[in-house]
């Protein structure tokens, strides 16, 4: 940078001006480029003394930022090549600001944590132009020896992708096109019956539902299995979107870490689901005399944190049942398993489930729009598990509301 500061330039007589010439670095070139700017005329109203051109060519040199640091670090450092390190962060800011397609905070949370853990101890200290198919090849190499599963290790190797593919010039164009060799990386296949897709059964589901204490996280549960629900759907759900009679929840927003967003995970994740009539029924009892608000808040009046709910109740339960451990998505795998069970037409599945229509019929078919159909199907299905209503027993203390199993009754299978 010191060889870029303090530049006189040199003033010469062009033609009918005074110009002064200088160095001046330029994007996507090495070498910096001789330049000339006019200081004024050689001859006539308007022309310079010796000193006044002088001075004025020092202005001429400091307004081109030629010997500014700003430009040094814009143009030069660009032309010699940032770190992958340094791109990442780049693209980490674009993927959290940009208006098309706007991405999940939990989506770059995860991100964040792979460049963490994995990529830039690796690749961060690279130049970006250098970050090709042998760089990666030796990234998957140490992730395979490190133990991660072949679906991570693609899910990683994407991130970097992403990074490099992310870095354009002016016209936004691409400056370091790959094309990505995976035979050569040596890239895991990733098999899908060794992905781990942990689900439950509705006995099991039964008997978590029977083993939650509070009202509050029964409630939670029982809507994720008869309804499918995301976790994040499910914990953004506000009172304002449920109907009067409690049979349809529409969703319009979601919750992540106490905090609300007012995007889905898709676009088809803005939807009606229908409830069988006993889940109404509990859900209309458990909202009682609310008019507005988050259906399930904490004690703080914030959005549930689902970390919070799985660590001190479902994991806990699922312990006590000698059942392995899993998230809230289990509940949604249930529910799309019971829907195709019992034959539910496929574009009504994709509508209550929120994923995205696979054919043109799909785009065609209105069953979407039939609320009665909907609800007949409801009915017709069922839950694919028993919700045990708690009845209250007397005892020496007075009536107790929270009794075992054994002694509840079973109101919908």
């Amino acid at each position: 940078m010191s060889r870029r500061s303090g530049q006189d330039g040199c003033i010469q007589k062009d033609g009918n001006w005074y110009v002064v010439r200088f160095w001046k670095d330029v994007a996507a070139q090495e070498k910096r480029q001789r330049v000339r700017e006019k200081i004024c005329l050689a001859f006539g109203p308007g022309k310079l003394s010796a000193s006044e051109r002088k001075r004025k060519a020092k202005e001429i040199i400091a307004a081109s930022g030629a010997d500014s640091v700003e430009l040094f670090e814009r143009v030069v450092r660009s032309n010699h090549g940032v770190t992958f390190r340094e791109q990442a962060a780049i693209w980490l800011d674009q993927m959290l600001n940009r208006k098309r397609k706007p991405v999940a905070p939990a989506t770059v949370e995860t991100w964040e944590s792979a460049l963490d853990k994995w990529v830039n101890p690796n690749l961060g200290d690279m130049l970006l132009d250098t970050v090709n198919n042998l760089a990666m090849k030796q990234l998957v190499a140490k992730m395979v020896a490190g133990g991660l599963a072949p679906k991570s290790i693609s899910n990683y190797t994407q991130i970097v992708k992403m990074v490099v593919a992310s870095a354009l010039n002016e016209q936004g164009e691409e400056i370091h096109e790959r094309k990505w060799n995976h035979e050569f990386v040596d890239l895991p296949m990733v098999k899908k019956h060794e992905q781990k897709r942990p689900t439950v059964t509705g006995e099991v589901v039964t008997e978590i539902v029977a083993a939650t204490k509070r009202e509050k996280y029964r409630m939670l549960f029982v809507l994720c299995a008869a309804a499918g629900l995301r976790i994040g759907e499910a914990l953004g759900i506000d009172i304002s979107n449920i109907s009067p009679d409690c049979a349809i929840i529409k969703i319009k927003q979601k919750a992540w870490k106490s905090q609300l967003h007012n995007f889905l995970k898709t676009d088809n994740g803005e939807r009606e689901i229908d409830l069988y009539p006993t889940v109404a029924a509990m859900l209309k009892a458990f909202i009682g005399e609310r008019k507005s608000g988050l259906l399930f808040l904490s004690k703080s009046g914030k959005p549930l944190h689902q970390s919070n709910v799985l660590r001190r109740t479902l994991h806990p339960i699922l312990k006590s049942l000698s059942h392995a451990k899993c998230g809230f998505h289990a509940f949604r795998r249930f529910r799309l398993t019971w829907l195709r069970e019992n034959g539910v037409p496929r574009d009504l599945e994709h509508f209550w489930m929120g994923h995205a229509d696979e054919e043109v019929g799909d785009l065609y078919s209105m069953l979407k729009d039939k609320v009665g159909f909907r609800k007949k199907e409801v009915e017709r299905i069922g839950l694919g598990f028993a919700i045990l209503a708690r009845r209250p027993v007397v005892g020496p203390n007075g009536p107790k509301v929270e009794v075992a199993a054994s002694e509840e009754v079973v109101v919908n299978c």
